[in-house]
């Protein structure tokens, strides 16, 4: 497993923007490259939901809610991925996980969450 540290949420009003950031700590680029990277979401009573992944290889792919308002990127130099959410909305509220998947022992690795209120 590898340490994941979160940062970036925060209180916006419908239809603002947030971005969510995501280090590996504790590696080297080599270890960060071994991994799909991603975002899931956790709202108050319900289950936790994939928003978005990113491959070594930059393949994306994000969860039919999402799509077309979030944006998943990496940097390998810098051991980060990053989650730009535009026109958010209520229905966004939740608390935002990192997550590291492993291409290898497929191994998941956890943030210790974010929370994003989307309210006015």
């Amino acid at each position: 497993q590898v340490q994941l540290v979160e940062s970036g949420g925060g209180l916006v009003q419908p239809g603002g923007s947030l971005k969510l950031s995501c280090r590996m700590s504790r590696a080297i680029t080599s270890t960060f490259n071994m991994y799909t990277m991603g975002w899931y979401r956790q709202a108050p009573g319900k289950e936790r939901e994939l928003v978005a992944t990113i491959t070594s290889g930059r393949t994306t792919h994000y969860a039919d809610s999402v799509t077309g308002r979030f944006t998943i990127s990496r940097d390998s130099s810098k051991k980060t991925v990053s989650l730009q959410m535009n026109t958010l909305k209520p229905e966004d509220t939740a608390v935002y996980y990192c997550n590291a998947k492993n291409d290898y022992d497929y191994k998941d690795s956890w943030g210790q969450g974010t929370q994003v209120t989307v309210s006015s």
